[in-house]
């Protein structure tokens, strides 16, 4: 199977942007892991296998329904990725999130294993008028 490369991600990132959760799915690996950028353990929330990997997408799609991931820039080197990219989305509160993050990935036959999220902690922007 082809090793992920830039194109890759690129088209991952542009299945976030379109909240395709079956894109996104068909990219993991049968044994994936998702640390999301937020949780009570020291990687942010964990989800692992196919299963939970999707809930803990669609969770994402849920809090913010309007996300997008913008300004992409990737690189892969060996089994290893990185995604840095600006993340827009609105909570259900109305305030808005606007901050640079990275996706650090573990490819494993040409999926990912691992999406690691990293978010910086920026303070919530207040409601559009």
């Amino acid at each position: 199977m082809k090793q992920p490369d830039i194109a890759f991600l690129e088209a991952f990132g542009q299945a976030w942007n379109d909240h395709d959760i079956e894109a996104l799915m068909s990219m993991m690996a049968d044994d994936c892991e998702f640390d999301a950028v937020a949780g009570d353990d020291l990687l942010g929330t964990r989800f692992v296998g196919r299963e939970a990997v999707r809930e803990g997408f669609e969770a994402a799609f849920k809090n913010f329904p309007d996300a997008q991931w913008l300004d992409g820039e990737h690189f892969v080197i060996g089994d290893r990725g990185v995604s840095e990219t600006t993340f827009c989305g609105t909570n259900a509160d109305g305030t808005r999130v606007e901050a640079r993050m990275v996706d650090v990935f573990t490819f494993k036959d040409g999926k990912i294993a691992v999406k690691n999220a990293y978010r910086k902690n920026r303070p919530a922007l207040p409601a559009k008028s």
